[in-house]
């Protein structure tokens, strides 16, 4: 669980350095995302499990969909122009949404695979 509490530490870094380079038309879908990560952060952090770390999965989830969708971020990624932009786009859009998936998914076939063998004994 603290490998994913440090993952969305990260995130919210990287969204707090990104809000103000975006569109201001989006300003408040980019707020309500990324306080929606500091949500998640208090919730990992104070250890609430299962459906937080599913949250965590789909909100992440929904990230990497909607920049992958997005032309913009699209033309961003591929020309790297403006530089600054695409590097915050890459790292806090993909890298790190996707280790956070990654690391979800870990703690919970862990949690899960400890149970089934603490049951067995």
């Amino acid at each position: 669980m603290h490998t994913v509490t440090i993952i969305l530490v990260c995130i919210c870094i990287v969204g707090a350095v990104a809000l103000p380079l975006g569109n201001p038309r989006f300003i408040h879908i980019s707020l309500a995302l990324e306080i929606s990560f500091i949500v998640l952060t208090i919730l990992t952090s104070r250890g609430i499990r299962v459906y937080t770390l599913l949250a965590c999965i789909a909100v992440a989830s929904l990230v990497i969909a909607g920049n992958t969708l997005s032309p913009v971020h699209t033309s961003i990624m591929s020309t790297l122009n403006p530089m600054h932009h695409a590097i915050i786009l890459i790292v806090g859009g993909y890298i790190l949404q996707s280790m956070l998936i990654a690391s979800s998914v870990h703690t919970l076939y862990t949690n899960r695979r400890g149970r089934v063998v603490h049951e067995q004994r």
